[in-house]
């Protein structure tokens, strides 16, 4: 008799614990400890089967194509249809439509807390990564407010002033120097030497990035180059320089050990700076290190994290034409096809001859106003001339995957993207 109750306490036992599991399963809402959020600068759904065919060949799967969740995302500011890189980024960073030119304040001037703020409220570890400056205004939506989007050295003492940032990795050392040390600061500050004294780790180099001890207290400034990293194709600055995908890995392996998670936020700005001068090779290039940066994120971040890819603004208006054969891809998709037509063609950019008329024809410092002479138009041409392609208004796309995801459907505005990982906090 003794013997027969052991069992059958034994029995319910098991039974309230498997209910106990089933119901934390099902019915107890689960907060993703990591949350990764990729911008890339230009991913429109017009993207895709362009990288697509020109890295893996038309049946080729990206990791963009292994994400479960997808949802076509509308941009517009609250003055443009067609926002400018900070109100695109400020829209995700703080769930408002802000003005163009605006970096996440709102008309009259008043601060709008962006997620990084939100995330540090919560306990959570903050991390940003670029392969860019860090002083991009796409970043600096995430950390800064009311300082002009493109006045970097205003960006960079913010950064490092405010220390909202655990981790950042990327580029743009010079906005953080003096010019005595090489750098564009007027104010005589060496923002590295200050951030050493606020008790973080300043690497420059691969190998200082990776000698890092994973275990470490995430607090770190790595700064790979002067400016911008390079681009995927000049392979001898690549090979000092850390990837975005080797960045991203790096950041998720030193946020990961806070014990209330981490918000990771990562640009991808190379795809926009290649798009803005009509290079196509490097325009999907980088969109493919974004795929393998992707990739790494949810290797590293593991099925308990909350992963969302989202695209900013279209730049340039890139086609593939044609009838490309089916195992197509790489150079065989550059320069002419068959019938000497271009497989690739942008709408505006400066690799044209007819020019955009009015104030959009005016060259950037340093650009040229005009096609150098002996520049062939006739390769990956554009249909109208502009010292750098111009934003289109059209929807941009967003992916997602891991607890929190299922929100990223339908057609949502960019500011949803805010929503759905602020209710993950």
């Amino acid at each position: 008799m003794t013997r027969r109750n052991q069992l059958l306490a034994l029995f319910c036992l098991l039974a309230f614990a498997g209910l106990g599991v089933l119901y934390f399963q099902h019915w107890v809402v689960q907060k993703p400890f990591g949350i990764v959020l990729f911008i890339g600068e230009g991913l429109t759904p017009g993207r895709l089967a362009p990288t697509r065919t020109f890295g893996l060949g038309a049946e080729g799967r990206l990791a963009f194509d292994e994400m479960p969740q997808v949802a076509l995302v509308s941009n517009y500011s609250n003055d443009f249809a067609t926002p400018d890189q900070a109100a695109a980024a400020s829209s995700i960073a703080t769930g408002v439509r802000v003005d163009n030119h605006a970096l996440s304040v709102t008309r009259d001037g008043k601060n709008l807390e962006t997620l990084i703020e939100l995330a540090r409220k919560f306990g959570r570890a903050t991390g940003i990564v670029t392969d860019t400056s860090l002083t991009s205004p796409t970043l600096a939506a995430f950390y800064s407010h009311g300082v002009a989007p493109f006045e970097p050295t205003g960006l960079a003492l913010d950064l490092v002033q405010r220390g909202i940032v655990d981790v950042a990795l990327g580029g743009g050392s010079a906005d953080f120097l003096p010019q005595n040390k090489a750098g564009h600061r007027q104010d005589g500050r060496d923002l590295l030497l200050e951030a050493r004294r606020n008790g973080f780790d300043v690497v420059g180099t691969r190998a200082q990035l990776e000698a890092v001890p994973g275990w470490r207290r995430p607090k770190m400034l790595g700064l790979f180059s002067q400016g911008e990293l390079a681009f995927a194709d000049l392979v001898r600055a690549r090979s000092e320089q850390p990837a975005l995908a080797d960045l991203v890995r790096r950041a998720i392996e030193l946020l990961q050990f806070n014990r209330n998670g981490y918000l990771l936020v990562i640009d991808a700005g190379l795809m926009r700076r290649a798009a803005q001068t009509d290079e196509v090779e490097r325009t999907l290039a980088e969109t493919l290190e974004l795929d393998r940066a992707l990739a790494m994120a949810r290797r590293y971040a593991g099925e308990n994290s909350l992963v969302i890819v989202c695209g900013d603004v279209g730049v340039g208006g890139l086609s593939l034409n044609g009838f490309p054969f089916l195992k197509d891809s790489g150079v065989a998709l550059l320069g002419m096809n068959s019938a000497g037509a271009p497989w690739f063609t942008w709408a505006t950019g400066p690799n044209a001859k007819k020019r955009v008329p009015g104030p959009l024809a005016e060259a950037s410092p340093g650009v040229q106003a005009v096609p150098e002479a002996g520049v062939d138009v006739s390769q990956e041409p554009a249909a109208l001339y502009a010292p750098l392609a111009l934003n289109t208004a059209e929807d941009v796309i967003a992916f997602a995957t891991g607890p929190g995801s299922e929100a990223v459907r339908g057609s949502i505005h960019a500011t949803a993207i805010h929503r759905i990982i602020r209710d993950n906090f």
